[in-house]
């Protein structure tokens, strides 16, 4: 089952982050600008939540299964489908890139989710995945302190090695990653890589 409930219930305080944590949020979507296909390219982002990736990104086509937040998405003129990770209502090769954001923590199998994105993406296309690496500071922070959060609650983390390693499994090759959130740095700082940084992309290829 989806874990869509806080989304449903709690759309404005997930909305209201973005505001009270700007620097957060614009070095993340920077994070994930210096990975992507050309703008003009055809992008899915799957867990699109209200649109605050795929509005910037220029990203015209969602899934979300939370009713509330696909709503918000669709006002920033997203065309939202409400479906799950694991079963994408698209045909083979129907985009030339997928993202995902703070999604993976939230599926019920990463593995069938990166099957699908495989699966809809075009060869020569690519994955794009953001995440909270489990095992930086901030990953430890959010699983000590899981159960107190609305959000997160049910959310299962990863660590990169574990993403990179199921994006292999998927048949994603080439992978490369930009890193951000980096302890004692500058919020606003990105690295190639991982493993130093809270907040982490991962770039796959399609062959």
């Amino acid at each position: 089952m989806p874990k869509t409930a806080p989304f449903e219930t709690h759309s404005d305080r997930y909305d209201q982050w973005f505001d009270a944590n700007r620097d957060v949020y614009l070095a993340e979507l920077e994070a994930v600008r210096q990975l992507m296909p050309s703008h003009a390219a055809n992008g899915l982002e799957v867990g699109v939540g209200s649109g605050k990736f795929a509005a910037p990104l220029g990203i015209q086509t969602g899934v979300e299964p939370a009713e509330e937040m696909a709503v918000r998405a669709e006002k920033l003129g997203i065309r939202v489908y409400r479906n799950v990770a694991e079963a994408l209502p698209f045909a083979d090769a129907a985009f030339d890139f997928v993202l995902m954001v703070t999604t993976i923590c939230f599926v019920d199998d990463i593995r069938l989710s990166f099957q699908e994105a495989f699966r809809v993406i075009q060869p020569g296309g690519c994955i794009l995945v953001g995440f909270v690496d489990r095992e930086s500071e901030l990953g430890r922070r959010y699983m000590e302190r899981r159960d107190e959060s609305l959000f997160y609650k049910d959310a299962t983390f990863f660590s990169s090695q574990e993403v990179y390693d199921d994006l292999t499994q998927a048949g994603f090759e080439d992978l490369t990653a930009r890193q951000t959130l980096i302890t004692g740095e500058p919020k606003e700082k990105i690295e190639a890589g991982f493993g130093k940084g809270a907040f982490v992309v991962l770039k796959g290829l399609k062959s």
